[in-house]
């Protein structure tokens, strides 16, 4: 392997010491930074379904289940088809999931109002009931990452969060704001405080 250029190290980038302002700004973008963010996605993701996780598996459930009490419980109504693309799994596999989540009395099916073929899903008391204590013990580890970072950091977490997601995923965000807020009477905010107009664009 040829030796790098004079002034570069390995990775092609040059020393701190012969580094501008410039320069400095773009550490973060060096691989062991990447890396160590995988990390900090890691045990963060880890440590922030923990609690959640020890909660559904007294009642046999999982993950994929919390998601889908997550999304109905933010979405009542919404359409199998939806739910499908915001999960972003296969028919088979959310039937997996759902059944037991009937089962259990935690999610209600009703055919669609306009199309009869259409299922439209909701949370039962008992789902809303479960939904929100999930809810709540995530909620105060979040609480106190948020208060620990402060404002600034939290605006900058939802920066990147939103950067993580593919343009599909943020239109879905903006799209449920919108819809949010148009029920609530308010007018959403996306990336940490900017109002979306009703076409979904700050």
């Amino acid at each position: 392997m040829p030796a790098p250029p004079p002034g570069l190290i390995k990775d092609g980038t040059r020393p701190a010491q012969h580094q501008g302002a410039a320069g400095q700004d773009l550490l973060f973008l060096r691989e062991e930074e990447l890396r160590a963010a995988q990390d900090l996605m890691f045990f963060g993701y880890r440590d922030f379904t923990a609690g959640a996780d020890a909660m559904l598996e007294e009642l046999g459930l999982g993950r994929a289940h919390h998601r889908v009490l997550h999304f109905v419980g933010r979405h009542p109504g919404i359409t199998v088809g939806d739910l499908l693309g915001i999960l972003g799994v296969t028919k088979q596999s959310l039937g997996r999931v759902l059944t037991p989540l009937v089962e259990q009395g935690l999610v209600q099916q009703a055919p669609g109002r306009a199309d009869r073929r259409q299922r439209l899903l909701a949370l039962t008391p008992d789902g809303n009931v479960l939904e929100r204590r999930l809810f709540e013990r995530q909620r105060e580890t979040v609480m106190r990452a948020y208060r620990e970072a402060g404002p600034q950091a939290v605006d900058g977490f939802r920066r990147v969060m939103r950067g993580l997601m593919g343009a599909e995923a943020r239109a879905a965000m903006d799209r449920a704001a919108l819809d949010r807020s148009r029920r609530d009477g308010e007018r959403p905010l996306r990336d940490g405080g900017r109002p979306l107009r009703d076409g979904g664009q700050p």
